[in-house]
């Protein structure tokens, strides 16, 4: 099994294909979760 697809790649055994909306999605994810453990540091160090 693969992990990330090449779009021009004739498979159906991948988690993630290589396109714009992965790349996309994966940034937001990102940024949600370091925002996320940024507001537990604080609220710890707050408190």
């Amino acid at each position: 099994m693969k992990f990330i697809k090449e779009e021009d790649e004739e498979r159906k055994d991948y988690l993630f294909q290589k396109d714009k909306k992965t790349i996309i999605s994966a940034r937001i994810i990102g940024i949600v979760l370091i925002v996320l453990i940024g507001v537990v540091i604080i609220s710890g160090t707050i408190l």
